[in-house]
């Protein structure tokens, strides 16, 4: 018992390492798990924003029960990923959820709907992509181990919209989380 780490008061890992703050103009790209999501369109309260755009209106409607658990206010649109309908430099942080491989989903608009995230973002804006992570414990005997491969598919694709100083941040309890930046001055 005296070995256990008390989890009381701490946030889940996908809200720690997005860095979202309080006051931050959000938008949530697909959504994974509703609690995640619900707890990251919380996090800039009253004095941010945070949008979510979501592929289907099934998930629209789990995003809406979500954010309101959470008590948070979200603009949810259902729209395309490759056209967002946000007007550029809208948002200080885009966090597009891809645990289920959505980005890899889009085939040929996969780099068209980063280079939409990157053109709704200010300069010195910040991507931060959730994908699948490398299974840990028993997880690890049972399931395969994508983890590396999707880290290493997002990495070129936010290359290859444009972003800056893209960098794997972590992997972490079948988390992997990549990081990109819009550079200062630039569309």
């Amino acid at each position: 018992m005296f070995l256990r780490q008390s989890t009381v008061g701490r946030e889940p890992l996908a809200i720690a390492m997005s860095g979202v703050r309080m006051g931050e103009r959000l938008l949530q790209i697909g959504m994974d798990t509703p609690v995640v999501s619900g707890l990251l369109a919380a996090k800039p309260g009253l004095s941010g924003e945070s949008a979510m755009v979501v592929p289907d209106d099934a998930t629209a409607v789990s995003a809406k029960r979500a954010a309101e658990n959470a008590g948070a206010l979200v603009n949810i649109r259902v729209d395309a990923l490759d056209a967002l309908p946000f007007d550029r430099q809208a948002f200080d942080l885009v966090v597009v959820h891809n645990r289920e491989g959505q980005l890899a989903n889009l085939g040929d608009t996969r780099t068209r709907a980063l280079q939409e995230c990157r053109r709704v973002l200010r300069p010195g804006g910040r991507i931060i992509v959730i994908d699948k992570g490398t299974p840990s414990g028993l997880a690890a005997i049972f399931q395969s181990r994508k983890g590396p491969e999707a880290r290493a598919l997002t990495v070129e694709t936010l290359e290859a919209a444009g972003f800056r100083s893209v960098r794997p941040l972590g992997d972490r309890d079948g988390f992997s989380f990549v990081e990109g930046i819009k550079a200062g001055g630039s569309d």
